[in-house]
């Protein structure tokens, strides 16, 4: 038996959601205990958050099966906290990068050197859901902040990003050549969450500048894969930044079209997803250090 790839494995995974007709990274606000926990990125037994690919992989775990906390750790971490993983239970698959070198001959001086070189490796988490004798802690789901909190703190956060955006009109979208965001009247938008969620979409396509993170993708007209593979990162880092800052997030109206485009770019690049996760996390991760330089958020 052939053993599949870590990018295959994913990219078959998120495919078969957008198979039907489902975007996975929504998933944490599509209603129940996961949506009223507050907590919308998982988290690592040591308490940070994961970032990423990984956000996706197991927020997908996490509403498959009704998992309410957002933490997470592997059999070993649960072992040394005196915890046990329940028999039977099946973990959720999560990667990190590795880093390796191999001797390449050059040709011109006739020598080996040595190349560096990245790989994807996976390991095994689990949920505190189904681990047991961990420290009370860990089986405590945290509250969301009040409404008016969270929505404050995403007018902060918008107000600090040096954007130029303007309202009117019934569109929402990022003007390259004019370096601005344009967004239809708050009022238009069917609450307060739709707008913030729509602006850090726009906001997110703002950082793909030159004269900020300079992603292109080879996009070199509408609807192209280079416009897909940014559409994906605009909605993934739409979904990371609502996730920070406590937001619901809805689809867009133009949902099955922009599906069927990143379901060809996946089904011919097992890298995309992957790739597409991590400028998603750059993307916001460039925001927060923006909205708040002195804190500068590490990347996973």
């Amino acid at each position: 038996m052939i053993r599949q790839d870590p990018h295959s494995r994913i990219t078959d995974r998120i495919l078969t959601e957008l198979e039907q007709g489902t975007r996975p990274w929504l998933k944490p606000w599509s209603g129940g205990d996961l949506a009223a926990s507050g907590q919308t990125r998982p988290l690592r037994a040591s308490g940070e958050t994961y970032r990423g690919i990984n956000v996706l992989l197991l927020w997908i775990e996490a509403q498959a099966s009704g998992f309410v906390s957002p933490s997470w750790m592997t059999y070993k971490q649960a072992q040394a906290l005196g915890a046990q993983v329940r028999k039977g239970e099946h973990g959720a698959t999560v990667v990190y990068y590795g880093d390796s070198s191999k001797a390449v001959h050059d040709e011109a001086s006739g020598e080996d050197r040595g190349q560096a070189f990245r790989f994807l490796k996976t390991y095994t988490v689990f949920n505190v859901a189904q681990i047991d004798g961990l420290p009370e802690r860990y089986n405590q789901v945290p509250e969301p902040a009040p409404e008016a909190e969270r929505i404050s703190a995403a007018e902060a956060f918008f107000a600090s990003i040096p954007a130029t955006v303007h309202h009117g009109g019934d569109r929402a979208y990022y003007m390259p050549s004019a370096d601005r965001i344009q967004l239809p009247p708050f009022a238009a938008f069917h609450d307060v969450h739709g707008y913030y969620a729509t602006r850090g979409h726009e906001t997110v396509h703002w950082t793909r500048h030159e004269s900020r993170l300079d992603r292109s993708f080879g996009r070199e007209k509408w609807g192209d894969e280079g416009y897909a593979r940014e559409e994906l990162v605009a909605e993934l880092g739409a979904a990371f930044l609502a996730a920070d800052l406590g937001l619901a997030i809805e689809p867009r109206p133009d949902h099955a079209s922009y599906i069927a485009s990143w379901i060809t770019v996946l089904q011919n690049d097992t890298r995309a997803i992957v790739q597409a996760a991590a400028h998603a996390e750059r993307a916001v991760a460039y925001l927060h250090q923006l909205a708040s330089p002195d804190k500068v958020r590490k990347a996973a």
